[in-house]
């Protein structure tokens, strides 16, 4: 009997001891029963609550208000950052300016500036121009005298002066001014008798002899055809008139072109006759 009871006492002990190690309730010994909305209810609390409260201090919101960007206008070419610099006087006269240019401007361009003049008879047959135009300046550069010439004659000088003449001495000028010396007069060639009429008394021809520049300096054919640094600039010169005028004419071509450039809107067969 007393190892009956021993027995049992023995057994109640282990009982308890095995109870005592177990789980607790709110432990699952099946975890694949527990239901995967568990750990989102867990998170769902209907009551409101902040996590680390004290990363966001008051000084990051403030940063983060001062972060925002600012609408700045944004400037056109046509806003002036300082207007007082601009004053309405400056933008009437420079319109001033234009519509002047406008109004001086012959054979439909602002650039050759001068003076319809119309027929010009000339003393013996061949000469004359139908349309003649006298002409002050091109391109802004003024001539130094007024040149009588068809729209012809002075479109093509326009194109060689801004595209040759402007950029060749773009450094050394700006040039100011071209030195004429010829433009129409009706006479024949190199004024020999029995020659042909010269491209001179059709108005289609004009001879540059020097280029003036804005410091007073004149460079010369004569003087600086032979000569550095002119002679580069010469010989540009030179080759830029071939092409907008027929026949371009220099020291190179004979005794009566030693001096100046004869240019002319004549057209051969063959092309452009330059020498």
């Amino acid at each position: 009997m007393i190892g009956v009871q021993r027995v049992l006492a023995v057994g109640i002990v282990a009982l308890s001891a095995s109870l005592s190690n177990a789980a607790p309730l709110e432990h699952s010994l099946i975890p694949m029963v527990r239901p995967s909305a568990a750990p989102v209810l867990a998170f769902a609390s209907p009551t409101p609550s902040k996590i680390r409260p004290e990363l966001r201090p008051v000084s990051a919101q403030v940063l983060a208000v001062a972060a925002r960007p600012v609408n700045v206008p944004t400037l056109g070419p046509d806003t002036s950052l300082m207007p007082y610099l601009r004053p309405k006087a400056l933008e009437q006269e420079a319109l001033f300016k234009k519509r002047k240019l406008r109004k001086g401007s012959v054979c439909g361009d602002i650039q050759i500036q001068g003076k319809a003049v119309g027929k010009v008879p000339g003393k013996i047959k061949a000469c004359g121009i139908k349309d003649a135009v006298q002409i002050t300046s091109i391109s802004g550069v003024a001539l130094s005298r007024p040149s009588t010439m068809d729209c012809g004659t002075a479109i093509a000088l326009n194109e060689w002066v801004d595209k040759t003449v402007i950029p060749t001495f773009k450094r050394r000028g700006p040039v100011v001014e071209l030195q004429v010396a010829a433009h129409y007069a009706c006479r024949t060639r190199n004024n020999q008798k029995g020659a042909r009429i010269s491209e001179h008394g059709k108005g289609r021809a004009i001879d540059i002899s020097g280029f003036k520049m804005a410091d007073g300096e004149v460079v010369t054919v004569l003087n600086g055809w032979r000569k550095n640094p002119s002679q580069k600039q010469l010989i540009k010169i030179w080759r830029g008139a071939c092409g907008p005028f027929g026949t371009v004419l220099g020291p190179n071509s004979d005794r009566y072109h030693r001096d100046h450039f004869h240019l002319d809107t004549a057209r051969h067969r063959r092309g452009a006759y330059c020498r």
